[in-house]
Parts: C-alpha cells; structure tokens; sequence
C-alpha cells in the first residue's frame, strides 16, 4: 500500500516548506511539483531537488484535476506533491485528497504559509476582522463577485482580500493596477460605491519574499504604480482600528490624512 503527501512550499521557494514536509518529500518514491494554482517567484528547482535528495517532476493542471493516474501510483507507493502556498487553498487539491481517503490511500499533510495567513500580517491588519474572499478573474472569465464581496464586508466593517487572477500555464498573471482597473470597471456598470477613485486599497507584491512590495494609498494612485514581477493581491480594508491604521501608516506607506475616515470612533 503506499500513500499520498500533499507538501506546502509556502510562497516564496523551497526555503518556506516546513521540517515536516521536508521528511515527507525525502521518504517519498516519486516528488511531484505543480505550479499552475499560484507562482512562487524565487523556487529554484534545481535547488529543490537538491534539498530533498531527488527528482522532482513537473505536473500540469490535467494531470491534477484528472487525478487518476496520480491516484493510481498513490496506492502502491508513497507520492508526494508539492504544491505552492498551503495545499488546500486551492479546491482542486480537496478533491484529490477526498477521492485518494475514498480509495483507502494514506494521506498526509504538510501545511505553510499561504497568502490568506500572511497578508494580514504583511500589512498589519488584524486576521478576524477580514470578510469573505474574492478573486478578480480575467475579462474572459469576467466575473462581479469581487464587487459583490467588497460591498458585502463593507457593511459589516470588515476588510476584503482579493486575488488576483492566474494563469501560470499561459504566463498571464494580473497586475494591481490590472484588478483595480477592473473594479472600477465594475463600479461603472454597477454605481453602487463599493470603489472610487479615492477608496483606501493595499497593494501586495510578492509577499513573503525579500523583494516583497506592499504600498497602500488611493485606488487612483495605486493604479498608476509599477508593482513589479507577481505574484500580486489586493486589500481593500473597512473600518480600521487604531493600531491598525497606526500599522498602515507605517508598513504600507499610507498617508495619515487619508486613514482617518476609516478608523472606528469608540
């Protein structure tokens, strides 16, 4: 019988996989890699194989999303993949895991980092007073939940993360300046104010890497910015505590003037 590890690679190279996974990459029989669900902008692979003492091969989203092969080999003996963030961020890997637990195939977990749990902490906002995700798809795939969401969490006071969209496979991976671009697209068609040109929006470039970028201020400003290689994320907060906006200020660069609407009066 062998067995099925999901390994979290964290978000920025192999240097963010936990001790954990490490042990479970090394004892494997084969090493699988995906990287279609998110980019990792420093992972080496060479390095990589290096680090666990063997190959590892590259698999693409058919391979994952089909899963019958994968699952095949997993139970006669002990794969591994390595998957960029936390495993189970993306959907695409619960579904393997339930179908590999529905085969009797041992399965293993090695979490990290992922932008859900680093974000807040990159701009100092406080994790409980986020609301419901997003993600801001590509005009092809156009989509208004984003707007939906920001609205949603607005009323309850609440911050809203969103992704911006990928497609790694394709080497097309949205911009801020892109995302904001097309909320206030959104906000055209809509009129309903969830955005404006001077709404209070987070830039997030590269979190987590020596060169991550976070610069805070006016959807109009950040618009305008050069936020640099991906991966990048949005935060458009809702009422802000005082540490909070004190946090803003100083790790996202905002101005003070424009924090002050935003924090709670108590």
């Amino acid at each position: 019988m062998g067995s099925l590890s999901f390994v979290g690679l964290g978000l920025c190279d192999e240097k963010g996989m936990s001790l954990y996974g490490l042990e479970l990459a090394r004892s494997a029989d084969i090493v699988l890699i995906e990287t279609y669900t998110n980019i990792m902008p420093s992972l080496n692979i060479r390095s990589l194989e290096a680090l666990i003492g063997k190959e590892v091969k590259m698999v693409d989203r058919h391979y994952i999303e089909d899963g019958s092969h994968l699952l095949r080999t997993a139970s006669e003996k002990d794969v591994a993949l390595l998957v960029p963030g936390d495993p189970f961020i993306a959907t695409t890997h619960v579904e393997l895991r339930v179908r590999a637990e529905r085969r009797g195939i041992l399965v293993r977990v090695a979490h990290a980092p992922s932008i859900i749990s680093v974000a807040p902490g990159v701009v100092g906002l406080q994790n409980y007073k986020f609301g419901r995700s997003a993600t801001i798809t590509f005009p092809d795939n156009y989509s208004e939940v984003p707007y939906d969401t920001i609205i949603q969490n607005r009323r309850a006071g609440l911050h809203t993360l969103l992704f911006l969209d990928l497609r790694a496979e394709e080497g097309r991976y949205m911009s801020v300046q892109e995302g904001i671009r097309l909320l206030m697209e959104m906000e055209s068609r809509r009129g309903e104010g969830a955005v404006c040109p001077d709404t209070l929006m987070i830039g997030i470039a590269r979190a987590g890497s020596p060169d991550q970028l976070v610069k805070g201020g006016r959807a109009e400003d950040l618009a305008s910015l050069d936020f640099g290689p991906p991966p990048h994320s949005l935060i458009v907060p809702g009422r802000l505590h005082f540490m909070e906006a004190e946090a803003l200020e100083v790790l996202a660069r905002v101005d003070r003037s424009l924090l002050s609407k935003y924090v709670e009066r108590v």
